[in-house]
C-alpha cells in the first residue's frame, strides 16, 4: 500500500488542531521537535510540516496528497483545488477595514484608493465583482499597520476577534468571505491514494460528528415517555429501558450541543428527570 502525504501548518493554532483532529482519527505521529516531516505508526500516512502559504501550491503540484489549511490561502491561491471536508476549527474573516475616523458607506468609497493586503488575488476579485479599482499593496505580514504610517488607505486580512483592529485604530467595515480550516486534495492524486483517502475522510467524519453531539440519559415515568420522545431530535429512535422501580424507563439519545440547553429545558418541562450528559469520542454512522 502507498503511503499518503499530508501537509499541515507547521506552527501556530492552526497546526495544534490540525495533529488533534487527526490523533482523534486515531493516528499516531511519531513526530519529534522540529520535525518537518514525521510518519504516522498505525496509518499509512506521511506528514509534512509547511508554510501555511506554500501548501496551496504543493497541492496544486502534486507534492503532497491532501492538506489541512484554511479555505482563505485556497481561495487566494488554490481555486481549483477540492474541499472534500469542512473542519470547523481556525474560523474567521477575510474583511476589509479602514481607520476609525474613515466616513465609510460602501465598497464604492474605495475606488481609486491604497489597499495592503496579503490576499492580492481575494480583493482584486471582489473588487471587480463590485465595479471598484484600487492600488493593491500586498504585504506579507503585519497589514494592519499600513493605514497608520501611511502605506495604505484601508486593509484587506484576516480577522478573528477584532482585537489586533482594535489596537491598530481600525474598523472592520466589509466581510469580504468566512473561513476555515478544510480538509483539500490534490488535482493530482492517484486512485490508490484516493482509497486512503476516503478512509481518512470517514474517520474524521466521525470524530466531528462526536464534537458536535452530546450523550444523554434521563429517567422518564412510562406515561411521559411518548412525550419526552417527541422532543428528542434522534438519528433513528431513543433507546428505552425499564428501571427497577416501577413505572418509570431510562432513556437514551444523542443531542446537536448547539441546541442543548433549549432541548433539555423541554425535556424537564416534558417530565424527565435524573438528566445525565456525557461526551462522545467517535461517532459512526
Amino acid at each position: 500500500m502507498s503511503t499518503l502525504k499530508i501537509a499541515i501548518q507547521k506552527s501556530g493554532r492552526l497546526n495544534e488542531e490540525s495533529i488533534q483532529i487527526l490523533k482523534d482519527a486515531g493516528i499516531s505521529i511519531n513526530n519529534g521537535i522540529d520535525q518537518l516531516k514525521a510518519e504516522a505508526s498505525n496509518f499509512p500516512l506521511e506528514v509534512l510540516y509547511l508554510r501555511n502559504s506554500d501548501i496551496p501550491q504543493y497541492l496544486i503540484d502534486g507534492v503532497v496528497d491532501i492538506a489541512i489549511v484554511g479555505d482563505n490561502l485556497l481561495v487566494e491561491k488554490g481555486k481549483n483545488i477540492e474541499v472534500i471536508q469542512k473542519l470547523g476549527f481556525s474560523k474567521c474573516k477575510v474583511s476589509i477595514a479602514v481607520p476609525k475616523a474613515f466616513q465609510y458607506n460602501s465598497i464604492q468609497d474605495l475606488n481609486g484608493l491604497r489597499v495592503a493586503t496579503s490576499y492580492p488575488n481575494t480583493v482584486i476579485d471582489y473588487c471587480n465583482s463590485k465595479g471598484v479599482t484600487v492600488d493593491i499593496h500586498q504585504i506579507s505580514g503585519s497589514v494592519e499597520i499600513a493605514p497608520n504610517i501611511g502605506l495604505a488607505d484601508a486593509i484587506v486580512d484576516i480577522v478573528s476577534s477584532g482585537s489586533t483592529l482594535f489596537k491598530n485604530n481600525l474598523k472592520e467595515v466589509e466581510v469580504i468571505f468566512k473561513s476555515e480550516a478544510v480538509l483539500a486534495v490534490s488535482p493530482k492524486v492517484s486512485a490508490e491514494s484516493q482509497k486512503i483517502i476516503d478512509t481518512l475522510k470517514f474517520r474524521i467524519e466521525s470524530v466531528l460528528r462526536a464534537r458536535k453531539s452530546k450523550y444523554i440519559l434521563m429517567n422518564v415515568p412510562n406515561d411521559k415517555i411518548e412525550a419526552v420522545s417527541s422532543i428528542l431530535p434522534v438519528l433513528k429512535s431513543a433507546t428505552v429501558m425499564p428501571l427497577a422501580q416501577e413505572g418509570w424507563s431510562s432513556v437514551h439519545t444523542v443531542i446537536d450541543k448547539d441546541t442543548f440547553w433549549e432541548v433539555i429545558d423541554q425535556l424537564k418541562a416534558a417530565g424527565a428527570e435524573g438528566i445525565l450528559v456525557c461526551p462522545i469520542e467517535k461517532m459512526v454512522l
